[in-house]
This record gives structure tokens, C-alpha cells and sequence, in this order.
């Protein structure tokens, strides 16, 4: 395994992390306690969950992939072993994710105590390594289905300066150890950064976008605020929600797939191109005798702006073959042809 250290911390991550959206809908405890054992002992030290998981959000099950991490902690004591991730939800109409009378979440300093203090007892521990904003409380693109920024036009949102003071006084309470974001623009982590200089708030220590071969937004404006202020890229959605495994090639629907189960859900890799350029990520995957799969996750992790790469896997050899990825290299040769097909086909989806 890898490891990078997070943010400007003492902190040093694996640069895989175990994403765990899947744990209490698609997998049972069973399997995701067996998940975390093998990821622990493949050197994984990394675990990112949140409040809402599992995904597709649902009120039955919210809070269940959290006690699933819970249970692990409580069964093998391992909790000083690993550094654990938690986001609590931005603006949304899910109002089932807090008490009663609330209209909708929001990340105001009222519900971000209500959403920390409830995923402590989830996850059965007294503290968070890495707590982040799910995504902004205002309307912005990444989260949106939107590569652009478009703007509302309104101030109906909680601002982030309420939001860092909160953050901050959950570090100094011991609840948190460090702070992060999510689905986040140029302008808003520049906000972020810009408040904790001026008023002596936490600094943030990573970003979790998506970025992946269909994907690739990030290095456009993100990149460089990422290196120059040490805000690394937590790069979730690797494989483009399983389309970059191939397995969606030709039209093809497994059975129990994601797809399959929740294709409503899903539709922020089916484009007007990205299928084109599936296909031909697919082809240069065989021209070099490499797996897509670890194909894909691997140019992720040796992004210089990439601090950990977040996979997830419903299957224990899925998790084997995202895991195994730390251990294939990308030469000078097969970067340039992905430069050639991501040229040919600029980010096709949000």
C-alpha cells in the first residue's frame, strides 16, 4: 500500500480508502465487516462514510452503514488503526435526516451539533478523524449533474462563514481532529481557506470531487489551489459508477448491478459521449494487457493533487481487484494515449 499525508496534518493515509455508500442496502454487515477486515490487512487505513449512506438515500436505512462501522470498531477494538472519514449533508429537502420540524437539512451551526453528535453514537466512537461538508448549502455545479457553474441568483443558504465557525468549534471541542469538503468549487474552497486566515478558523485539509477518465473537471480550476495550499483531492467515484469497469459495455445490465437495481437513480455517466469513450479507455486497457478497473483507479492515485482515491465495491473480488491497483504501473506510453482519448473526449460527463 501507499500513503500520503493528509493535508498540511501528521496525518498519512493509504491511498486507497474504503468507500462504504453500498453498506446497509446492497451489502449486509456481514459482508461489510469482512470488507473492512481485508482492507485493514491489505494496509488500508483510510475509511470514508456518511451521514445519509447507504446510497440511494432512503429514511429505512439511513444511518446503517455508519453502525456497520460502528459494530467493527466495537468487535475487533481497531478504532486507533484507522482514520475515519464522515460528512454531514449540505442543503436538501431530506428533512427525515434531522428532528422533527426541520424543513431541510442544512449545514447551519444547529444541525451540523444535531449530525455530529448522532453519527458519533452510530459509528461508536468519541471522535472524527476527517469531518466534511457533503457538498455546499448554496446551488453550485458539481453536485448539480453540471459540469458549469450556473448561478441562482439567491441567498436563501446558510454562508460559510456559519458553517467553518461550527466546524471549528467541533475541533475544539475534540469531537473532530480535522475538517474537510465536498463537492466543492474553486470559489468555495478558496472561501474556506480565505476565512480561516482572516478569522483563525481550522483550515481544511482535502476536497472529495469526483474525478475519473469521464471526469477529469477537477484539474481545471481545483488542481493547483489542491497542491499550492495543501487541500488534496479525495477522489471518489474512481470508476465513473461502474462503467468504467466495463461491465456496462454493449448495453449489457447485470443482474444486482447498481444499474440494474437503481438505473433512475444513476444517470450522471450516461452521455452523448461517454460510451464512445468507454470503449475506447476499454481498448487501450487490452492493447496493454491491464485491467480497466485498476487501470482507471491507478491514474487517479499518481495525480500529484490527489491525496487517497475512494472505491467501493459490493463484492469481495471487486474490493480485491480496486485494492490490487496500488500495485500495476501506468508508463510514459499508456499516459500519453489516455491524454490522446481524454482530448478526443473532454470530461463527457458531470
Amino acid at each position: 500500500m501507499n500513503y500520503k499525508k493528509l493535508g498540511n496534518t501528521n496525518l498519512k493515509v493509504s491511498s486507497i480508502c474504503l468507500g462504504t455508500m453500498t453498506w446497509g442496502n446492497q451489502n449486509t454487515q456481514k459482508e461489510a465487516l469482512e470488507q473492512m477486515d481485508y482492507a485493514l490487512d491489505q494496509g488500508v487505513n483510510f475509511f470514508d462514510t456518511a451521514e445519509l449512506y447507504p446510497v440511494p438515500m432512503d429514511a429505512k436505512y439511513r444511518g446503517k452503514t455508519s453502525q456497520f462501522i460502528g459494530e467493527w470498531f466495537l468487535k475487533t477494538k481497531k478504532r486507533d488503526k484507522i482514520i475515519l472519514a464522515d460528512k454531514v449533508a449540505g442543503d436538501s429537502p431530506m428533512n427525515w435526516m434531522r428532528p422533527a420540524g426541520v424543513e431541510k437539512t442544512s449545514l447551519s451551526k444547529k444541525q451540523i451539533e444535531f449530525a455530529i453528535d448522532r453519527s458519533l453514537k452510530d459509528l461508536k466512537t468519541d471522535y472524527i478523524d476527517l469531518y466534511q461538508v457533503h457538498w455546499p448549502d448554496r446551488p453550485s455545479g458539481p453536485f448539480s449533474g453540471k459540469l458549469e457553474y450556473e448561478h441562482k441568483g439567491t441567498d436563501n443558504f446558510v454562508n460559510i462563514d456559519e458553517t467553518l465557525d461550527a466546524l471549528n468549534n467541533l475541533v475544539k471541542a475534540g469531537k473532530v481532529k480535522h475538517i474537510g469538503i465536498s463537492n466543492e468549487t474553486a470559489w468555495g474552497t478558496n472561501e474556506y481557506l480565505k476565512l480561516a486566515e482572516q478569522k483563525n478558523f481550522t483550515k481544511i485539509v482535502s476536497i472529495q470531487n469526483a474525478y475519473n477518465f469521464l471526469n477529469r473537471a477537477f484539474e481545471v480550476g481545483l488542481s493547483e489551489i489542491a497542491i499550492r495550499e495543501k487541500v488534496g483531492l479525495l477522489a471518489y467515484s474512481p470508476l465513473a459508477s461502474g462503467y468504467l469497469s466495463g461491465k456496462y459495455r454493449n448495453s449489457a445490465m447485470p443482474k444486482n448491478s447498481r444499474m440494474d437495481l437503481f438505473y433512475d437513480f444513476w444517470g450522471r455517466y450516461r452521455t452523448l459521449h461517454s460510451e464512445k469513450a468507454i470503449e475506447e479507455y476499454w481498448n487501450l486497457a487490452k492493447e496493454f494487457n491491464l485491467n480497466l478497473v485498476q487501470m482507471a483507479i491507478k491514474f487517479c492515485e499518481i495525480q500529484p493533487f490527489v491525496t487517497s482515491v475512494i472505491i467501493g465495491a459490493t463484492k469481495m473480488e471487486q474490493l480485491k481487484t480496486n485494492i490490487d491497483s496500488v500495485n500495476i504501473n501506468l508508463d510514459e506510453k499508456i499516459i500519453a494515449k489516455i491524454g490522446e482519448i481524454h482530448k478526443k473526449y473532454p470530461n463527457p460527463c458531470p
